[in-house]
């Protein structure tokens, strides 16, 4: 057995948990399964050594709301480190070299659970559900002006459906069970890695109840500044303080996984949980973007752009999110970043596959769009969940325009690799804006970047190189990353000279950037005419309570 090694895991949930990562991927299709990972990497090299994936089913009670099981999730955890730990034994790898473990996940989902009996309350509430527009606009109506950036300086977002205080509170609103655990002291609160890290600490037998900066950061209840749940804020959502978790670094031991009857080989007992981060976090920290100024772009159900400000806080003028990049240890400073979120990206070519029929499998959207070659004038504006940055319009609805006789699915499959690069490109403007130094490269990740049609409509429409690693799940190596350096652990050096160098694959741009700029124009032009599509004034279709 290979004894002279250490190794680290990371779990990894896709939509949104390193050596344990698994990453948990939910998106807002009814045929689509999300996606839990468990990655295992060499602490030296960052070599991929072994991974185990396990799909679970979301869950759509009404339209617009998009849920999972929080139970399954666990069970779904328990099976992906079993089934690694038997691959690591067959490369004659001995398990017990594993020597942390680290989590990412989606950041705004959101679970409440009794501390009593580890029993969630409810389903999980998953990122992009839109059941709390009713709930936000109740809120806006107690703000000076209906002012959605009222508590931007405070938390760096905007008031919206997206961030985890809403959820909660239509929880509180909606589900009696929460209230009354809530009302007998019995209730937690948290996103997915709250969750996991509590049960995989000892759940109701002790576990850690603690969250990370990135992802607190993402509730809307905590103050990126004083780096703490904000009185005020909890006070104006009406969210009791005792129900949430401690906020604690990106890395640093949490807690040590204890032994589940779920795991036959007692696999991993006795690890330290040492990393967490929110997933866009992660990947920010495994693309090794630690100076000011660099930034990644992730390819997912989503389309997330993070640029490093640095130990200053910079806040948009341009539509952008204020949060926070990470805090690698206790006793070291905090790192901020500007994010551009787009909720549909790889969604859309999901959508075409399991909505509309156009393609069997996703990978046929790269063959049909190669065989366009342009979209003949199509555009498509994918706001199936309303527009996020730089909008945050949520009345914008999807749309496809500029079809003729002459229009047929190859065209639409061209549209829709664009509309995702024409939504990375108006983050980008307004990211520059913000900046003041425009991006000479992105670099960028995610499993969306296989698609090398569209990583060359990117830098097309970027007018930018295209910077795309090998390994394009940089999400895992982050957490993975964070679980090593932890204090107590010690196996990762994030020292940029230490650091393993990543071979990447470029993408130059090939068309003048006078036909980029016609084309995106008509872009913008499309996104018009989506917006204001809903109303509040529509009748009720029962999708909310």
């Amino acid at each position: 057995m290979r004894k002279g090694l250490s190794i680290i895991t990371s779990l990894y949930l896709l939509q949104r948990t390193n050596v344990i990562y698994c990453c948990l991927n939910f998106c807002v299709h009814r045929k689509l399964n999300c996606v839990i990972y468990l990655q295992v990497f060499n602490a030296k090299t960052a070599e991929l050594l072994s991974h185990h994936q396990v799909e679970i089913q979301q869950k759509f009670p009404k339209e617009g709301w998009v849920e999972q099981d929080p139970k399954e999730i666990l069970k779904s955890v328990y099976e992906c480190v079993e089934r690694t730990c038997e691959k690591l034994q067959q490369l004659n790898i001995d398990i017990t070299n594993i020597k942390a473990i680290g989590v990412s996940n989606q950041r705004e989902t959101t679970v409440v659970w009794d501390k009593i009996t580890g029993e969630p309350l409810y389903n999980a509430i998953v990122w992009l559900d839109l059941r709390t527009q009713s709930t936000v606009e109740r809120l806006l109506k107690r703000i000076p002006g209906n002012n959605k950036s009222f508590f931007k300086f405070r938390t760096g977002l905007p008031l919206s459906t997206y961030f985890s205080a809403v959820k909660l509170r239509w929880l509180l609103d909606n589900v009696e069970e929460i209230r009354q655990a809530v009302d007998n002291g019995r209730a937690m609160f948290g996103t997915i890695d709250s969750w996991l890290i509590w049960c995989l600490t000892g759940g109701k037998n002790g576990g850690v109840h603690c969250t990370d900066v990135t992802n607190a950061s993402r509730t809307m209840l905590f103050n990126i500044h004083s780096l703490d749940w904000d009185p005020e804020l909890c006070q104006f959502f009406d969210i009791p303080m005792e129900i949430l978790p401690k906020v604690r670094s990106s890395s640093e031991i949490y807690g040590l996984m204890k032994i589940c009857p779920s795991l036959k080989s007692g696999a991993l007992t006795g690890v330290p949980i040492s990393g967490c981060l929110g997933d866009q976090s992660a990947a920010l920290v495994g693309q090794m973007c630690f100076q000011d100024g660099q930034a990644k772009n992730t390819y997912g159900t989503g389309c997330f752009l993070l640029c490093n400000t640095g130990q200053k806080s910079v806040f948009s003028e341009h539509g952008l999110l204020t949060t926070i990049a990470y805090k690698l240890g206790r006793d070291k400073p905090v790192c901020y970043a500007l994010e551009g979120s787009v909720a549909i990206a790889g969604a859309v070519v999901r959508w075409l596959r399991d909505n509309l029929g156009i393609v069997k499998t996703s990978q046929e959207i790269e063959k049909l769009a190669a065989e366009a070659g342009t979209s003949y004038g199509c555009y498509f504006v994918p706001a199936f969940s309303g527009l996020y940055a730089p909008y945050w319009e949520p009345s914008a609805r999807g749309i496809i325009c500029g079809l003729t006789q002459f229009t047929n699915k190859k065209h639409i499959a061209f549209a829709a690799l664009e509309a995702v690069c024409f939504q990375t490109r108006e983050i980008l403007d307004a990211m520059n804006k913000d900046c003041g130094i425009p991006l000479s490269q992105l670099q960028v990740d995610g499993g969306m970047t296989n698609n090398k049609v569209l990583m060359q409509l990117q830098s097309d429409i970027l007018c930018i190189p295209v910077v795309k690693p090998s390994m394009p799940e940089t999400t895992a190596l982050g957490a993975a990353m964070a679980a090593g350096a932890a204090e107590g652990v010690g196996i990762w050096s994030l020292n940029p000279g230490d650091l393993t160098a990543v071979t990447c694959e470029r993408f130059e741009p090939q068309i003048n950037p006078e036909e980029s700029e016609y084309r995106y124009a008509r872009w913008k032009k499309a996104v018009m005419k989506s917006m204001g599509w809903e109303t509040s004034e529509a009748p009720s279709n029962g999708n909310d309570k």
